[in-house]
């Protein structure tokens, strides 16, 4: 009779070991599972009040043991990518939300960690989100912040454009008065001019302080990611513009002058608008992208 060696590699071992190991942990996530769904029913009939006596008394559980249990049965009982945890991952995973939970564990091979490892990475990950929750705070209170200045400074040029046209209107009515020689209205009229441009003085430098607030921290734009902007040579024209406006007293100058920064203020605007859809909805840019083309187009016609 010839009797027949089987041979056993150290693969073929390996793979029972992992076969057991995987029955195993089927076993003890099961059988937690089993554990807090009768811990559930025994809390129902307990009196209010000595359910952590009862836990002491008949199965030597502390609360926050039984408490593990029953979510374990709540959370675990009918998700079956998960049945090969360890009890001790499984208490871990659950600090995950549970719409999260199967994915974090798939893509972070969750079943390969030590507990340790695994609370390690959910440390890190909550870390994460905290800083990340922490700069999107940032970031949305930025953005108010900029709408604020942006609607104080629109706010003010409006204002003081309506002061330009008040303070023409009272050196006309003063050129009259002082045809007539009507003493009392020459200083009436000479003290609202006098208030008047004040207030344009004073205007002015709130302008000049709200336009160097949105200037000193554009918010969530990279400089260097920035496409859209003026060129260097129409910038140097708009500030030419700008000097010879600011020289001439004329009224319809004047007036110009005040639509003129209203309208580069709302087209930086636009830029910083037309980059975010760039970043958020980049199959959409294109389109408005071309809108913002044809309008320049058409400004360009209409001047002419």
């Amino acid at each position: 009779m010839t009797t027949q060696i089987i041979l056993r590699s150290p693969e073929v071992i390996a793979a029972e070991i992992r076969s057991i190991d995987q029955q195993a942990r089927q076993y003890v996530l099961q059988s937690a599972i089993d554990i807090g769904r009768k811990l559930k029913e025994a809390k129902e009939l307990v009196a209010h009040g000595e359910w952590g006596g009862w836990l002491q008394d008949n199965v030597n559980y502390k609360q926050s043991t039984a408490n593990n249990f029953m979510r374990i049965s709540e959370e675990y009982e009918n998700s079956q990518s998960l049945a090969n945890l360890s009890y001790t991952q499984a208490v871990a995973l659950l600090s995950i939300p549970a719409e999260e939970r199967e994915s974090f564990a798939e893509e972070n091979k969750v079943e390969e960690l030590s507990t340790r490892e695994l609370q390690t990475l959910i440390k890190e990950k909550k870390a994460l989100e905290k800083q990340l929750k922490k700069a999107n705070e940032q970031t949305e209170y930025e953005r108010m912040q900029r709408e604020k200045v942006e609607s104080s400074l629109a706010e003010m040029q409006k204002q003081n454009g309506m002061n330009y046209e008040l303070a023409e209107r009272y050196k006309s009515d003063l050129e009259a008065a002082q045809k007539i020689g009507d003493v009392d209205q020459i200083n009436e009229i000479q003290k609202k001019l006098n208030e008047k441009e004040s207030e344009l003085v004073d205007n002015q430098k709130r302008i000049k302080e709200l336009e160097k607030q949105l200037k000193a921290k554009p918010i969530d734009i990279p400089a260097p990611e920035i496409i859209e902007k003026v060129p260097e040579d129409v910038e140097k024209e708009l500030a030419q513009l700008r000097e010879k406006v600011k020289r001439n007293e004329n009224k319809a100058m004047a007036k110009f002058a005040v639509y003129f920064e209203a309208v580069v203020t709302d087209f930086d605007n636009l830029l910083g608008a037309l980059y975010e859809i760039k970043t958020t909805a980049p199959d959409e840019h294109a389109k408005f992208l071309n809108a913002v083309s044809g309008l320049l187009g058409r400004m360009s016609e209409k001047a002419k």
